[in-house]
């Protein structure tokens, strides 16, 4: 799977993924090691690979997969087998031996060091500290995403069958949901113990179609709990583990005015729209415009799409809600200005009464509707419809 996974990719990759050579780049010219971090299938490897490749006349090269169990046993002493090494080393599924990484901080440290690290996980940061040792002021972090409209260009077909390469490139949408579900089911029944979500599979899947209920949603922690019929701290720890992994966002709440009731329970998505829509078994655009859960699909989609083209991390991303139900889907401070977004499906969007409230709560220099729309225009002074594919562009001339 991995090498038609790279065939498929490696011809996209010059053209859409440039950016993140050159995120590598920047960061081996600060830390001895960088990590590129995201959900499965995205694309690290590729990348990995293909900065390798550049830099194969410059410095040895040497490659380690954790999947691989004849690399695992290589790496069964890792001073032995790493400590002589120079060049670029490439330790690919890293949160599979977290125990690597006092290793790694030795190696880094030494006087000169002739080696660079280039490590791969599925795992954030944050998960992989639980059990690793810290590489604080030694490593950089780039977040790898699946593909996004900057790539694609086609938002039709990446709002219906999500990011992930080898879903986005399927030759026909029965192909892409077979995949999708062929996907989240290894995920279930494999990776997710890998990183200590010790459930059976089927009640795995339980917990799955629970938060596929709770897309769009602020969290009911004991209604959750009462349903998988476990405590609320476990129910609080299943999400916390499912969000390492790069499939699952809970949106915090912004606090701010004290004179209003603020909701303070976080919302819920699933990150991939593909993945949302596997779920509930729908397989094409024509289908999704028929169901049900088509708000709360562009919701989360454009959520994603505009975190993406704003390159903006979860601790930067809230929503805000009060009890008088005033609301605003996304709140951020990008580049010193307060900007509020709104996510509709509607080809009418006008101002309403919780939007001014809003504008007025939080100060925001801007308020954006985003639509499936195609173009960008203005409402009022402040508030504007905003068509996604100018998010990145329109965002930074303003």
């Amino acid at each position: 799977m991995r090498e038609y996974y790279g065939i498929i990719c490696v011809i996209f990759m010059d053209k859409i993924r440039g950016d993140y050579y050159e995120k590598i780049t920047r960061d081996f010219k600060i830390f001895p090691i960088c990590a590129l971090l995201g959900a499965r299938q995205v694309g690290k490897t590729t990348l990995a690979r293909q900065y390798a490749e550049s830099k194969k006349l410059l410095m040895e090269i040497h490659y380690f997969d954790l999947e691989d169990y004849t690399d695992l046993a290589k790496l069964a002493n890792p001073k032995i087998a790493l400590e002589p090494l120079k060049g670029l080393i490439i330790i690919d599924e890293i949160q599979r031996r977290p125990d690597l990484f006092p290793y790694l901080r030795v190696l880094a440290d030494r006087p000169n060091t002739p080696a660079r690290f280039l490590i791969l996980g599925s795992a954030s940061k944050e998960l992989l500290k639980q059990s690793g040792e810290s590489l604080a002021g030694r490593i950089g972090y780039i977040y790898v995403n699946p593909f996004g409209l900057k790539d694609i260009g086609d938002q039709t077909l990446l709002w219906s069958q999500g990011g992930f390469p080898l879903s986005v490139l399927c030759e026909n949408t029965d192909d892409s949901l077979r995949w999708r579900k062929s996907y989240l089911q290894t995920y279930f029944e494999r990776d997710l113990r890998d990183i200590g979500l010790n459930l059976p599979p089927q009640r795995i899947y339980k917990l799955w179609n629970l938060l596929t209920h709770y897309h769009g949603q602020t969290t009911n922690y004991a209604a959750m709990a009462q349903f998988m019929d476990v405590s609320v701290p476990s129910i609080k720890n299943y999400i916390a583990l499912l969000e390492g992994t790069f499939l699952i966002r809970t949106l915090t709440p912004w606090y701010e005015n004290a004179g209003k009731r603020i909701v303070k329970a976080p919302k819920l998505y699933i990150r991939d729209s593909g993945m949302f829509h596997a779920m509930l078994d729908i397989s094409s655009y024509t289908d999704l415009v028929n169901n049900t859960c088509l708000g709360p699909s562009w919701e989360g989609f454009a959520l994603e799409e505009t975190a993406k083209a704003l390159n903006l991390e979860t601790h930067q991303c809230y929503f805000w809600a009060t009890h008088q139900h005033a609301e605003l889907d996304l709140f951020v401070i990008h580049r010193g200005k307060r900007i509020g977004f709104e996510f509709k499906v509607t080809d009418q969007p006008k101002v309403t009464k919780s939007m001014r409230v809003a504008m007025d709560s939080l100060n925001l220099d801007y308020l954006y509707i985003i639509t499936p729309v195609q173009e960008t225009f203005f409402l009022e002074e402040k508030i504007g419809v905003l068509a996604l594919k100018d998010v990145e562009i329109f965002l930074n001339k303003h």
